[in-house]
């Protein structure tokens, strides 16, 4: 009789688990909801005083930052990567002769033009990183290379440019980077250090509407978040006016100059290298906030206008939360920035005031 009941349930389970097998396939498949998208972008920060930058250069500023911003947002909003996102707008930033970066970037005391960048991605920490390169035209391109080719986050000098030849990059001359505003800052520089002023003995339109103190800040940096809530942050520059002897700031050295953590956020810095690196400031920002439990902008507050200001260390940060909220911080005179956040809020500035 046992044996008899077996064979009588059998089928009445086996009809049982058609059914709920026809029924767990009729459920509408539920999907993943999108993130929010962000993009925010900085050329520098430094003593940029309004009376200094004419009404005609200000536009122009505001036109190249507002370019370079809306090409990364595009990109966010087709769906494509926050790493995307940022080597086009970092691309097109270095591409500018405005910034300390790629066409346009400060001459070292040699008068030649040595090249930084990195980027890090927030969801697998992978970064990559480029030092001291004179040949590559958008050195962001290269620290992506690294990022994805290489079992190595930093390469520096001709060993970079190795790599880039055999990532079959096209190499051009060093002259590519130098500018005639450039040039004329750098021997103004060495005219004081030998107790001169070059405005004095050459007055020069073109120097007087750049004349701001970057032989320590200038750089170019982007920080965004993609749909699939991915954040990744990265930054390019020229470094110091006049620097010597291989000197290499905080741009390409991740937890300095750039850092990006889904689980808190991604920091882009522009400044004086030597007092980032010490305080460790991009990394130090999202630390803060993951351990502190505080918001992006306390973070970035109380390492910039607290920790950096005691060290008698100037510049700024931008930055992303995993929530896609936008925040800046500096505590010199001016940062070129632009910025559009979660709600498509778009904004660009130049100075403390604005």
């Amino acid at each position: 009789m046992r044996f008899s009941l077996k064979l009588m349930l059998r089928p009445s389970l086996v009809c049982l688990m058609l059914v709920l097998s026809s029924i767990c396939f009729s459920l509408p498949v539920t999907q993943s909801k999108e993130s929010p998208i962000a993009i925010v972008i900085h050329g520098g920060a430094g003593t940029i005083k309004r009376e200094l930058m004419s009404d005609e250069m200000e536009e122009r500023y505001h036109e190249v930052l507002a370019m370079a911003i809306e090409s990364g947002y595009q990109i966010l909003k087709d769906g494509g990567s926050s790493t995307d996102a940022i080597i086009t707008t970092i691309t097109l930033l270095e591409d500018s002769p405005f910034f300390n970066a790629g066409h346009g970037a400060v001459f070292n005391h040699d008068g030649d033009i040595e090249l930084d960048a990195s980027i890090m991605q927030g969801d697998s920490l992978n970064a990559g990183a480029v030092a001291a390169v004179s040949r590559v035209k958008n050195p962001i391109t290269l620290a992506l290379a690294v990022l994805e080719h290489s079992p190595h986050v930093m390469l520096v000098g001709e060993g970079a440019e190795m790599f880039a030849c055999q990532q079959g990059f096209d190499l051009v001359p060093n002259q590519y980077f130098k500018t005639e505003r450039r040039r004329l800052q750098l021997e103004e520089i060495l005219a004081k250090e030998k107790g001169a002023s070059l405005s004095k003995t050459a007055s020069n339109a073109l120097l007087a509407a750049y004349r701001f103190d970057e032989k320590k800040l200038g750089t170019v940096g982007a920080v965004a978040i993609d749909k699939r809530g991915n954040i990744a942050a990265g930054t390019s520059t020229g470094g110091m006016t006049n620097k010597r002897f291989g000197r290499v700031g905080d741009v390409p050295v991740i937890g300095a100059g750039t850092y990006a953590d889904n689980n808190s956020c991604g920091i882009s810095a522009t400044g004086h290298g030597e007092y980032f690196i010490r305080a460790a400031v991009a990394h130090d920002i999202c630390a803060r906030m993951e351990y502190k439990g505080i918001s992006l902008q306390q973070a970035q507050d109380e390492v910039v206008q607290e920790k950096l200001v005691k060290m008698n260390g100037s510049g700024g940060v931008i930055g992303i939360d995993k929530d896609a909220n936008v925040a800046f911080s500096f505590n010199s005179l001016g940062m070129y920035r632009a910025s559009i956040d979660k709600d498509g809020v778009r904004q660009v500035k130049i100075f403390k005031d604005d």
